[in-house]
């Protein structure tokens, strides 16, 4: 095996062993930062998935994010259910709400797609903010009885919205991992090299396309549960965020390397250090990402993860079949 294989290899674990020990060694703040990253991490593989595979270039993530976050008030604060039943119910509410987005969507291609995902998200914004049990436009923060839920203690919730995240995210690679692996991760990865011709080989693109929108719905809903712990708060602009859940995430893939299983987590790395780094700048910090993802994009239009292939050899995390396996249609 190649030495920048292993190497590749090694950090991934590394990185592994870190998240494991993390609720062991680092401080409130530390642990409530990588939450964030697991958080974000999943957001940008799902991106990805949509995006990079599917080629649903989908600027309305953040609905999923939003209806997740608002589900799981709605369960735990005003319902009374368990907070682990409420956070599972969120992923769910926003698999239901994904169908009936699908069917407007998917009407539409390209750059109308786009659009048509934004629309529908900013009016499921609007819908959130006519909400009075949920404080309607200005939000509503979630009482003490709620939060203590989660951990009587502040570090003993800390602790416990990490492992969620942590969870979250390893199910989320793990399984798209195996998603990517079948044969519908073959024709997802004929649909990325060429949608013509993988339509040609046979592929199903309407149903490897709805497969994939479905596939993500639930993890942004959940993870959209998670920010909601974190935040302590829903609100229409902060819990529908097309900054935070959208913007940044795609981002994030983009510069990581979009339609590749190693960019999002490449890209999330370097998102976190960036907006750590600049942190103060103030407005500048958007400007610097700005151009940071503009410049690697001129460079290399796969991003971090494309400039890395020129000397690393193969897949960190292999998702590919050898080429005498053989496989039946998607």
């Amino acid at each position: 095996m190649n030495p920048a294989v292993l190497i590749g290899r090694a950090l991934l674990v590394a990185g592994a062993v870190f998240l494991l020990a993390a609720p062991f060694g680092l401080s409130p703040r530390g642990l409530q930062l990588v939450t964030e990253f697991l958080t974000m991490l999943v957001l940008a593989l799902m991106w990805n998935l949509l995006a990079g595979y599917a080629d649903i270039v989908t600027v309305g993530q953040h609905a999923f994010v939003g209806i997740g976050a608002y589900a799981f008030f709605g369960f735990l604060v005003l319902a009374g259910f368990d907070p682990w039943l409420s956070v599972l119910l969120a992923g769910l509410v926003a698999l239901v709400f994904s169908l009936p987005v699908m069917a407007i969507i998917f009407r539409l291609r390209a750059g109308y797609l786009a659009v048509g995902s934004w629309v529908v998200a900013e009016t499921l914004m609007l819908a959130a903010g006519k909400l009075s049990a949920f404080g309607g436009g200005s939000g509503v923060s979630m009482p003490v009885a709620a939060v203590k839920r989660f951990g009587a203690a502040t570090a003993d919730r800390y602790v416990n919205v990490y492992w969620l995240a942590f969870a979250l995210a390893a199910l989320a690679l793990l399984s798209t991992w195996y998603l990517m692996r079948s044969r519908i991760g073959v024709g997802l990865t004929a649909m990325r090299d060429s949608e013509e011709g993988a339509g040609a080989i046979g592929v199903n693109l309407r149903r490897a396309r709805i497969l994939c929108f479905l596939w993500a719905a639930p993890f942004l809903g959940i993870a959209g549960a998670i920010i909601t712990m974190q935040k302590l708060r829903v609100a229409p602009p902060a819990s529908f965020s097309i900054i935070d859940w959208t913007v940044y995430v795609i981002f994030i893939v983009v510069i990581g390397g979009i339609g590749s299983f190693e960019g999002p987590i490449i890209g999330t790395l370097v998102f976190f250090v960036l907006r750590e780094l600049l942190a103060d700048t103030g407005v500048w910090h958007l400007i610097v990402l700005g151009a940071v993802s503009i410049g690697i994009v001129l460079i290399e239009p796969k991003g971090i993860w494309g400039l890395l292939r020129r000397f690393v050899p193969g897949d960190l995390i292999p998702v590919g079949h050898s080429p005498g396996k053989r496989q039946g249609r998607a």
